[in-house]
């Protein structure tokens, strides 16, 4: 039997119960809006993704579409049935310093005073409470990655709630159908990019596997906080750094490796540059990446003073790994070890051996593995860009690795999601779809100017889809980079319906297709975006609403 996980509450005490918060207003929000493209007063960065305010009304849902507050959400969430516990928690975003190890710290934004923010656990069938508090400087929200929940808790402002403004919270509360591995996040400009994240763990009832120890992996880059570095500040450089100067852009890329670069300042002195130079990646395409970061973490630790699991020789070990990245694929493994994948983005798929696993930004794996005797790197690659990201498994006596430790099954190509079959239960039943949306994705590293189909985004994007139809997504990536595509409130099978694993974001490499179906039984307005958080902010992301 496995043993029960240790870390099962978030900070602090429990919240009272809270009703659903059916697009209520936010206290103290951050403006208002009389339609659903008008902009408010947030502060967020870019087209206004981050700084819209969603009224609260079925005023501001266009008309023929289903109003995210509709009975259309509420007959869904009543057919859920969430008969399990009701799990209740009380978290808060704010400010503070934050320990990465090694001396290191930095003043960002998190979830309470850790990284990552703590863990929250429920169970399968039961209903989830939780109240953000925002004590941060800006207006933010939070978005259940992966979820297939009630849409008006899906956390995007303009879209599904308010702005939760400055001194303000909301309340989320909604039914968890499905039992795996996510995690949350702000939904607001590039606010993911610094220490707002967490692994959120809905546990099995009936747990099909057997283990003994559990350990959360999440993976990240880091640059906020350092040396006066901000995301919104990367993303003003790589705004203004590659508009109108290609030859700029193409000596980047004839760099030998990226690397953190100095540029003159408008004083003759000398800045930080954490734009990308020659990032090359044979797994990803080519270009790996937009931006140069400072640190790469495990569970918010340097390679140089890592987290270590500590279990006995023998030990049946279940690692749930996410990529909480901004700009970051990881190739990663557990040396002298083997990995059995068990699930990706909460799905179980036939158990497949492998080495090392790739993982985009956004996307998940479960593996198993057996604990042999001795001192273990869990090592992840930053793809395509120098650094990497360490923890220890410990199960005796033995030196520690270090940073420079290279297990030797990062050196084999590690397996990624288009080799993985779902499992029977949650194969995608045969059938032809009753509707085609396609989306082709756009823009380029000189004017970075991406989107979906040369249009950046606006809140009052539509593509059409209507409960019931089986829905094939045909993304066309047209960019000289690779991207991570995630869908909101489903999850579709790669490749159609042949047995594709079941996912939520995937990867999709320069010049190619990437063609995965869903059933359309979750109703309301959902964004679809790439999930590299420069890229969505810059435009590269639109909503798909179910209509009346």
């Amino acid at each position: 039997m496995r043993s029960l996980p240790t870390r099962r509450t978030v900070l602090g005490a429990s919240a009272a119960v809270l009703g659903s918060g059916l697009l209520a207003a936010c206290s103290g929000s951050a403006g208002s809006s009389d339609s659903a493209g008008s902009a408010g007063t947030g502060t967020g960065t870019g087209t206004g993704h981050g700084s819209m305010s969603h009224g609260g009304s079925a005023a501001d849902v266009p008309e023929g579409y289903v109003d995210p507050a509709g009975p259309e959400v509420q007959a869904a969430e009543t057919a859920r049935n969430a008969t399990g516990p009701l799990i209740e928690v009380k978290m808060t975003a704010t400010a503070t310093p934050l320990d990465l190890g090694a001396g290191i710290t930095v003043r960002s934004w998190a979830y309470g005073d850790r990284l990552p923010g703590q863990e929250v656990r429920a169970t399968a069938g039961g209903t989830l409470a939780l109240t953000l508090a925002n004590n941060l400087p800006e207006a933010t929200s939070l978005h259940w990655h992966g979820l297939a929940l009630r849409n008006d808790m899906d956390g995007v402002p303009g879209v599904t709630q308010r702005d939760i403004a400055p001194g303000g919270s909301f309340p989320y509360k909604f039914a968890i159908p499905n039992p795996g591995t996510y995690w949350f996040h702000p939904h607001t400009g590039v606010q993911q990019d610094r220490g707002l994240y967490g692994p959120l763990i809905i546990e099995d009832p009936d747990e099909p596997l057997s283990y003994d120890k559990e350990w959360v992996v999440v993976l990240d880059d880091w640059i906020d906080g350092v040396d006066g570095a901000t995301p919104d500040a990367v993303l003003a450089e790589l705004r203004k750094g590659m508009n109108g100067n290609p030859g700029a852009h193409a000596a980047h890329r004839r760099s030998a490796s990226p690397s953190p670069s100095a540029s003159p300042s408008a004083k003759g002195t000398k800045k930080r540059s954490y734009v990308a130079m020659g990032g090359h990646s044979d797994y990803l395409g080519g270009d790996a990446g937009d931006v140069v970061y400072a640190y790469y973490l495990i569970n918010g630790r340097v390679a140089d003073d890592p987290s270590v699991l500590t279990a006995e020789p023998g030990d049946r070990i279940r690692l749930r790994i996410i990529n909480a990245g901004g700009d970051t694929a990881f190739r990663i493994a557990l040396g002298d070890h083997e990995l059995t994948v068990t699930h990706t983005d909460g799905h179980p798929v036939e158990q497949t051996k492998t080495g090392s696993l790739l993982l985009g930004m956004g996307e998940r794996y479960d593996v198993l593995v057996t604990a042999k005797d001795g001192v273990f790197p869990l090592t992840a690659l930053a793809e395509g860009k120098e650094g990497s990201a360490l923890a220890v498994l410990r199960t005796g006596p033995g030196t520690a690795p270090t940073a420079a430790t290279r297990p030797a099954e990062l050196d084999a190509p590690p397996l990624m999601a288009d080799a993985l079959r779902a499992a029977e239960p949650v194969a995608l039943p045969p059938r032809d779809p009753d509707r085609t949306v396609r989306l082709r994705l756009t823009g380029n590293m000189s004017a970075y100017n991406w989107a979906f189909d040369g249009a950046p985004y606006t809140p009052d994007q539509r593509h059409p889809v209507k409960a019931g139809e089986r829905v094939r997504l045909e993304f066309a990536n047209a960019t000289p980079m690779w991207h991570p595509v995630h869908l909101h409130g489903h999850t579709f099978a790669l490749g159609g319906q042949e047995g594709g694993a079941r996912k939520d974001t995937a990867i999709l490499l320069p010049g190619r297709r990437l063609t995965v179906d869903f059933d359309a039984d979750n109703p309301g307005l959902w964004m679809t975006h790439c999930h590299n958080v420069y890229h969505s902010e810059s435009g590269m992301m639109t909503v798909l609403g179910y209509q009346l």
